[in-house]
């Protein structure tokens, strides 16, 4: 087991004021770090790429599509360009050394139609993916495909309707992400989520019901980590939680409030408790 922190509680760019950031966490006791790959250029990706080796940590990437580049677009266009924007992505991932490119890379993130999805948007979802991850096989990065609760997406929102969308692309390299937070909004039991995507889980998001220090909330840890120890998940484990450093991404959470110490104390408390869950289970 890995366990690792997203770079999204301080920033959402790879630039050079953030690389202390990646000291401290080494510091703390984590193997990993999952970085927010938003269009880095190549000296960017050169450069923490050398770093992260330097400092021994492992990374996963994490990306996501908007409107204009939305893989279950009607607009044949738009389509390609999410086709297209995933691939870049991949690239970048690669770049940076990431194993993973894990998020909501299937379809635009807060956009609705005002229904679920359709069978032509699942069909162009399928085989946007299913070309995406063709170059993800090529570049030697797994997609981790991540679930979305119904308040920011559409398209898949529990873990059966990721596992099936896995199997429709029937890609080694389409695999599916569990994230703690959306599952506790969508999911009836979470054993049986978690169960769900057994045969294609690949990476999990630790993250409290108000997105704050896990294990300070009100998610039900032991059902978590009792099934992922269940199913024999021994991948990466990554922190996501959001604070307020970002403005951008306080209107997309909707994060009002400071609901930690500070961002530093977050990130030990959160490895100290995912240690001593996976512990429990040892």
């Amino acid at each position: 087991m890995r366990f690792g922190l997203n770079l999204l509680l301080w920033t959402d760019t790879l630039s050079d004021e953030f690389l202390p950031i990646l000291d401290d966490l080494k510091e703390i006791g984590y193997d990993a770090v999952e970085l927010p790959v938003f269009g880095p250029d190549a000296a960017a990706c050169a450069k923490w790429s050398k770093y992260l080796d330097g400092l021994g940590l492992a990374r996963t990437g994490t990306v996501v599509r908007g409107p204009d580049d939305n893989p279950i677009s009607s607009d044949e266009k738009i389509r390609r360009a999410g086709i297209d924007a995933n691939k870049k992505s991949l690239d970048e991932c690669a770049a940076l050394g990431c194993e993973v490119m894990a998020g909501p890379l299937h379809s635009a993130l807060g956009c609705f139609s005002g229904k679920g999805p359709t069978a032509d948007e699942w069909r162009w979802g399928v085989e946007s993916m299913r070309e995406v991850a063709e170059h993800a096989a090529e570049v030697n990065v797994t997609l981790g495909i991540e679930y979305l609760n119904r308040f920011e997406c559409y398209f898949l929102n529990t873990a059966a309707d990721g596992a099936r969308f896995v199997r429709d692309v029937d890609h080694p390299r389409c695999q599916m992400m569990f994230d703690t937070f959306h599952s506790h909004i969508e999911e009836k039991s979470i054993p049986d989520a978690i169960r769900a995507l057994k045969d294609c889980l690949c990476h999990v998001h630790i993250s409290e019901n108000d997105r704050s220090t896990p294990g300070a909330g009100n998610v039900r840890w032991d059902q978590v980590y009792d099934t992922l120890s269940e199913i024999g998940y021994d991948g990466t484990m990554v922190v996501e939680a959001f604070g307020l450093a970002l403005p951008n991404l306080v209107a997309a959470t909707k994060i009002w409030r400071r609901m930690y110490k500070d961002e530093k104390q977050l990130a030990a408390d959160a490895l100290s408790f995912m240690k001593s869950e996976v512990a429990k289970r040892n």
